[in-house]
């Protein structure tokens, strides 16, 4: 049991010096002394020290019994021969010890020694570096400072080119700033001047306009007199009342007033005879019957048609005059006699058949006819019968009108004549003035309140 406890402490003590110097090498790959091989030369030293004394055991029975009672007898009696190996054996093995701790601090020793050479080694690498850092630097600074001349001059030169472009593109601002302001110099002096010519003819306008309503108000005052002196002439017993068939002329008030109250503005009226303009738009001699305020006729200057007109009353032929219209007093019958065949191509009359007796009509229209050239356009407008709501408002308001044409019998009269590729239109729907006329059933309101005046157009076969 001793020597077993003694085997069990040497290799807990083998295992502690193993544990306590694992190294084989120090730092820097320096080979340091393997002391294993003078740990396991110790370790089996101190085996047979342990085995000095001990009697080798053998299999049981009474001789083997006898055997180790002999021998351990023998072993007491060589006891005192053998105690000084004994002793020097263990300081044998304890010297050994002393030399395997000796040789471990000396290879602690070495391995601190290699790790402050490898420090010492590491700090002198550094220093290399270091020192080739500064070699390459000095390279690098004499690289950095040509580099950096080289771009210096690149950067003068590319200051030099924006300094000459920026110099060059004010140049070119500055000549095109001067050549905008004396084109907006010369603009403006031009719009100053068109406008001043503007306003001018504006101010020219005006005055024209204020002059012929000046002189429409002394003409519409010289009427006033006029028809005073005709009433006064009328109140006479000698003198015979005049007929129907003297025309608008011959009434007793004022006509003209009575047109701009029941027929409308002359804006009015010259919106309405704008479809005209396409029937005589080749027309180079056209005659305005029954030309009123001369709506037309001004129609007909502002397209550059050349255009006259003749009317009874003395008032709207001054008004026209006024208007630098070509017009005259003059009834139609005599002027349209007195004209020769094919001397016209156009005759317009609005309004005007209505006013003539019914027999005088087709007469009118053999007229016509016969001066209009070959192609020669006409249109007669007049109010439209198939419509019955002119009987109740617009027809008889005027007590000039003697009686409407249907227009089946005004186209009757125009095929009679020599005159074809007639179109009737028809103009001034009767809803539009009368907004009560919606409720009635379409169809019904078409046949018998469609439009309340209609225009027939023909040509000159």
């Amino acid at each position: 049991m001793e020597s077993a406890e003694l085997v069990a402490i040497l290799r807990e003590v083998r295992d502690r010096v193993r544990a306590a110097n694992p190294e084989t090498s120090a730092p820097g790959d320096i080979p340091l002394p393997d002391l294993m091989e003078l740990v396991h030369t110790r370790d089996a030293a101190l085996g047979k020290v342990a085995a000095i004394g001990t009697v080798n055991p053998r299999r049981g029975g009474p001789v083997n019994w006898l055997v180790q009672g002999w021998k351990k007898m023998v072993a007491r009696v060589l006891d005192w021969h053998v105690r000084e190996q004994v002793e020097f054996n263990r300081q044998i093995v304890a010297c050994v010890d002393s030399l395997i701790e000796t040789l471990n601090e000396n290879n602690r020793t070495l391995s601190t020694l290699a790790g402050r050479l490898e420090a010492e080694r590491q700090k002198f690498e550094e220093i290399r570096q270091i020192e080739d850092i500064r070699s390459h630097w000095s390279e690098w600074r004499f690289e950095w400072e040509r580099k950096l001349a080289e771009n210096e001059v690149q950067f003068l030169r590319s200051v030099a080119d924006l300094q000459g472009g920026f110099q060059h593109r004010v140049t070119l601002m500055d000549a095109n700033y001067r050549d905008a302001l004396r084109a907006q110099h010369a603009e403006f002096h031009a719009a100053l001047d068109r406008y001043g010519i503007d306003i001018q003819k504006r101010l020219w306008d005006d005055l024209e306009r204020i002059r012929l309503e000046y002189e429409q108000i002394i003409h519409a005052e010289l009427r006033t007199v006029r028809q005073r002196a005709e009433i006064r002439e009328s109140q006479r017993p000698s003198e015979a009342p005049r007929g129907p068939e003297s025309g608008p002329s011959r009434v007793l008030f004022d006509y003209g007033k009575f047109a701009e109250k029941f027929r409308g503005p002359e804006e009015y009226v010259k919106r309405g005879q704008r479809l005209y303009l396409p029937h005589f738009a080749n027309c180079r001699n056209v005659l305005d019957i029954g030309c009123g305020r001369g709506e037309f006729l001004e129609m007909m200057r502002e397209a550059g048609i050349p255009a006259r007109g003749i009317d009874l009353s003395e008032e709207s032929v001054a008004t026209c005059r006024h208007k630098g219209l070509e017009a005259q007093t003059a009834d139609l019958f005599e002027y349209l006699d007195a004209l020769p065949e094919g001397s016209l191509d156009g005759i317009f009359c609005a309004q005007v058949v209505e006013h003539l007796p019914p027999e005088r009509l087709p007469e009118m229209i053999q007229l016509c006819s016969a001066r209009l050239q070959r192609e020669g356009a006409i249109a007669i407008e007049t109010p439209n019968p198939e419509c019955l709501a002119i009987f109740a408002t617009h027809f008889y308001l005027d007590p000039t009108h003697t009686r409407p044409i249907p227009p089946p019998l005004l186209t009757f009269y125009m095929e009679e004549f020599g005159i074809g590729r007639l179109e009737v239109k028809r103009l001034s729907p009767a809803v539009e003035s009368m907004p009560s006329l919606a409720f009635l059933p379409p169809e019904f309101r078409e046949s018998f309140f469609g439009t309340l005046d209609y225009a027939a157009l023909g040509k000159k076969l």
